[in-house]
Formats: structure tokens, sequence, C-alpha cells
């Protein structure tokens, strides 16, 4: 018995011997993960001892000035400076056409002759009525001149040469309608009758169309009816001769507003010596509506979008005075030219705004440094090797 109460207290003191050792092993593997990385059980640095958050690595440009122009794009059409399709008053028999298709024509050419041997007899008869009427009534002036006659004959003979003058008048109004001239110079289209057809009155006969200078129409929207005026300069492009601008005068506008389709419609003025322009074309035109010599701009890539409200980063200097943080502005836009973009509100001329960093940048008043790039080299400059 008394070796067996030995064997038992040796046991239970190996047991509780072996217990402590587990125990110490396992709080030293939960103080110290691999690797010398404090777990549980390790102490937290105290204040000042987390070092300063770095500044923010960012690229900027400054806000300048340069001049821009107000422009607004349209398309329309080529048009006649005049045009007149030719028409008959009277109903005839086409005798004679005094023109070619496509040929150029001048103010006052005869160019279509109907059927007029009934008026021209007419005519003729008017004349010798007349110079009967002047015969007497000149007679009648010298018996009244003699007291051969009273004066009742005399005005007799007045009334009926106004009649006879007034019968010339007609026969020749008469003629003269079955003689077609050109109103004005121009070219002449395709013929649509022949020598011998039989035309009412109101038929198409062919169009005359001046295009010394033709006329560019286009529709604005409605809220540049303001800025255009009388002699502004537009821009012409046609996709019938590519490659080729053409300069055109603003002459008219429309002082009536579409109310289906909200515009008005502008006319300019395009010179066309060499008659290259024909009417009908379908142009491109951009009107230059107006002039900011002193545009504030930035490069595009500064501007960060939000829905309505685009805002930019510039630089402030920190509250230490040592340091650089950022502010973000609202801003603007206006017109974009060749990378830039116009802002109209929300920037001062010498400015410092973000181009490149932004997306790293997670407040305001946030520490950011100025990254220089290195300068491109001057042109003519010799490359080291």
């Amino acid at each position: 018995m008394a070796f067996k109460a030995r064997y038992l207290f040796i046991a239970a003191i190996g047991l509780a011997v072996a217990g402590t050792a587990a125990w110490r092993l396992q709080r030293g593997a939960l103080s110290t993960a691999p690797g010398g990385v404090q777990t549980q059980g390790a102490s937290k640095p105290g204040p000042g001892k987390e070092g300063a958050q770095k500044p923010v690595s960012v690229e900027v440009a400054r806000v300048r000035t340069m001049a821009l122009h107000d422009e607004a794009q349209a398309v329309g059409s080529l048009r006649s400076r005049r045009s007149v399709v030719l028409r008959p008053e009277v109903s005839g028999r086409v005798t004679q056409l005094q023109f070619s298709d496509g040929a150029r024509v001048r103010k006052g050419q005869l160019l279509v002759q109907f059927d007029d041997q009934l008026p021209r007899a007419q005519v003729q008869q008017a004349r010798a009525e007349l110079s009967i009427a002047q015969a007497n009534h000149q007679r009648n002036k010298e018996l009244v001149a003699q007291g051969f006659v009273s004066q009742r004959s005399l005005d007799e003979s007045a009334a009926n040469l106004q009649v006879a003058q007034a019968k010339l008048a007609l026969a020749e109004a008469t003629a003269a309608r079955l003689r077609i001239v050109a109103p004005f110079d121009g070219i002449a289209g395709i013929r649509n009758v022949s020598v011998g057809d039989y035309l009412k009155d109101g038929s198409d006969i062919v169009n005359i169309e001046d295009i010394d200078s033709v006329f560019v129409d286009f529709r604005l929207p409605e809220r540049y009816q303001g800025q255009v005026r009388v002699g502004q300069v537009a821009q012409v492009t046609l996709d019938a001769i590519p490659g080729k601008s053409y300069s055109a005068e603003v002459r008219a506008m429309d002082p009536q507003i579409d109310a289906n389709g909200r515009s008005v419609m502008v006319r300019a003025s395009i010179a066309n010596s060499h008659l290259q322009l024909r009417p009908g074309m379908f142009a491109r035109v951009m009107l230059r509506l107006g002039e900011r010599p002193d545009a504030l701009v930035v490069p595009e890539e500064a501007i960060v979008p939000q829905g309505e409200s685009p805002y930019v980063y510039t630089l402030q200097p920190g509250k230490d005075g040592g340091t650089t943080v950022v502010q973000r502005v609202a801003v603007r836009l206006g017109a974009r030219h060749d990378g830039m973009v116009e802002v109209r509100e929300g920037l001062n001329p010498g400015d410092t705004v973000v181009t490149a960093g932004q997306q790293r940048v997670q407040r305001d008043g946030m520490a950011v440094r100025v990254v220089d790039l290195p300068q491109a080299p001057a042109e003519g400059a010799s490359q080291a090797r």
C-alpha cells in the first residue's frame, strides 16, 4: 500500500508539471505570431508612435487665358440667288425655242415664241385705226379754229382718239404675252417642251437659275437667335466637294421661330464665280457667333465629372505654411477647344488645378505633393546619346 501511494503522488506531480508547461507554451504562441508580428496580448503603440500620413502625389496645371470663339454648327441646303420657272400666261402653240438646255441666258433675251399671227394682225388693225383717229382729231382742231365746226365735234374726235390708243395698247399687250423672255441673267435648265407643242396657260416650260452667287439656308436652335447678326461669317463645307471650305456671309434671319422644331431660319450668301456650287447641295455650316479674348481654360484632365455638377481640385497652402493641400471647387464649363475646357465660373487666373491623381484624393484639406514632370526638349536642341 505504501508503494502504491508513493506512485500516485509522483504521477500527480508529473501531471501538474506537464499542465504548467503546456499553459506557458500556449500563452507564448498567442502573444507572438510567426514573423515577429504581435497579435493577441501584444501591447498597442501609444499616442505619437504612429507615423504621419504621407502626402499624395499629383500633377498640376495653372489656369490660363486664351481667345475662344462661340460657334454654332448646322446643316442646310444651297439655293439659287434668283430662280424662276417660266410659264405662259395664255394658251398657244410653240413656234420658236431660242435657247439651249443648260446655256447661259441674258435678261430680256427671247426664249419662247408662241404663234402670234392673229395678235399681230390685231396690232396692225389697231395702228391703222389710231392713225385715222389722229387725223380726224387734227382736222377738227383746225376747223374749230376757223369756226366751221362746233366744239362738240372736236370733243368727239378726241374721245375716238383715246379709244384707238387703248385698242392698240391692248393688241400689243396680247401679242407680247406670246413672247417669253428671260427675266434676269442666269442659266437655263432642261426644257420640258418642244416646238409645235400646244401649251395651256400655267404649264411649265423651263427653269432659269442665277447662281453667280448662291444662298445657304440653315436652321439654328432658338437660343442662338439673339447672337446672330447680319454680316457674320460662316464656314461652309459640302459633301459633294470634299476638302474645300467656303466663306458665307449672313444676309438675313427669319423673324419667326419655328414652333415645331424650336429653331430659326438663317440665310447666308456664298460667292460662286466658278459656278462649282449648285442649288440643292447638302451643306455643313459652322457659324462664328462671337469671340472672348480672355477666356479662362484648364486641361480637360482637370475636370472631375459628377452629373451636372463637375468640379476640380485646386492647390492651397496648408495651415502650417509648409504643406500644400487640395480644395474641391465646383465649376461651370463652357466651350472646348484642342484639349482645353473653358471655365466660366469657379476659378481665377493663376489658380493651380490638379490634372492627375484626383482618384487618390479622399477629402478636402488632404496634403499633396506636386510631381515635377520632365520638360520636353526644346525644338532644335541636340538629343543626349
